[in-house]
């Protein structure tokens, strides 16, 4: 017969089952301490992974000697210790034309700044000859003796009942309007508009560079001015008027 199994004995024989002491327990614990301890030390204060190059990209304007002179990374602390938003604040600061600065890390030892300059949509014309860029949100940027290619200039020339409307419609937020207006052109439109000229609120008109001048009026529906403007320019005139946009008119 058969020789039967003694209830609670294994057939395969005895299970190897690992067991530590307290004292095993405590020599785990230090050897991972010790280790974790090892590895912060590395990345937090050892010149191993420490800064030692700065990258720029992304400039157009500016030169990347400019952005490392305003960033001011500190060269030979620990990577991973570098403070990115102080880094970012200064550049911010420092060079308006910056609209965004992304900053970065890539081990062992090199930070990466990315700029993203701001573009102009409109310059103001200034009392000294003078010109100061603003871009999309409306933002001062850079001054500059002349123009950037591309962009139409606003010139304030009030009228009478401009000047008469300034507490109201004060010279900033003419100058707004304008740019609003700049913003508004599709892009080779705005390169053949050479000037937003500002009689009053009410009163605004684009001279084209072939000569013809827009009627524009107004600040307001710029969008659609503009769709009709564009549709109204495949029919030479010397005078385009979208003042009322559902209603334009053009006269040679």
């Amino acid at each position: 017969m058969p020789e039967r199994v003694a209830a609670g004995t294994a057939a395969a024989g005895p299970r190897a089952r690992l067991r530590l002491s307290r004292r095993g327990f405590a020599a785990l614990g230090l050897l991972v301490a010790l280790l974790l301890g090892t590895a912060g030390w590395l990345v937090y204060f050892s010149p191993v992974l420490d800064v030692r190059v700065v990258s720029v990209s992304g400039t157009a304007v500016l030169t990347p000697a400019q952005v490392l002179a305003a960033a001011r990374v500190p060269l030979g602390g620990p990577l991973e210790r570098l403070d990115s938003g102080a880094v970012r604040a200064r550049v911010l600061e420092a060079l308006p034309r910056v609209a965004q600065v992304r900053v970065s890390t890539d081990l062992p030892h090199t930070v990466r700044l990315r700029i993203t300059e701001r573009v102009a949509v409109a310059a103001v014309r200034l009392a000294d000859g003078g010109f100061t860029e603003v871009d999309p949100a409306g933002v001062d940027f850079a001054t500059a003796p002349v123009p950037p290619t591309g962009v139409p200039v606003v010139e304030l020339a009030l009228s009478a009942a401009g000047r008469a409307a300034l507490p109201d419609f004060p010279q900033s937020v003419l100058v707004n309007g304008a740019v609003r207006i700049a913003r508004a052109l599709p892009p080779a439109l705005a390169r053949e508009t050479g000037v937003v000229v500002v009689h009053s609120y009410d009163d605004m008109e684009l001279q084209l560079a072939g000569g013809a001048t827009v009627l524009w009026g107004s600040p307001e529906r710029d969008a659609r001015k503009a769709v009709v403007l564009v549709a109204l320019l495949k029919q030479k005139a010397a005078t385009y008027n979208v003042t009322a946009p559902d209603d334009p008119a053009l006269r040679s």
